[in-house]
């Protein structure tokens, strides 16, 4: 489900810290986006891939991943990013999408 919220955006640009801009974020089962951003199928499929990788992992565990490589490698190179950013553009990447892709980041 999608959802555009500047309210909810601006809630996570705090959580995330300063210089933060988020253009959207998946939080299972929903994708919000930020009105303020150009929406665009690129960011829309951005978004889907983390919510496949949110639900190979059974949620709660990939937050935990997600967050533990964030903050080890940064954020444009932890895997789930990696691989949400080089398949933005394939917007039929999600049906041909093999379980765990994550993991050859």
């Amino acid at each position: 489900m999608i959802i555009v919220s500047r309210r909810a955006i601006k809630f996570f640009n705090f959580v995330a810290g300063r210089g933060t801009r988020l253009n959207g974020i998946a939080l299972y089962p929903f994708i919000i986006l930020n009105p303020d951003s150009k929406i665009t199928p690129e960011l829309i499929n951005h978004e889907r891939i983390h919510i496949r990788q949110q639900m190979e992992l059974l949620i709660i565990p990939f937050y935990i991943w997600y967050f533990y490589e964030s903050f080890r490698k940064g954020y444009f190179n932890n895997r789930f990013e990696r691989e949400a950013y080089d398949n933005e553009h394939n917007l039929t990447y999600l049906a041909t999408r093999k379980w765990y892709s994550f993991m050859k980041y």
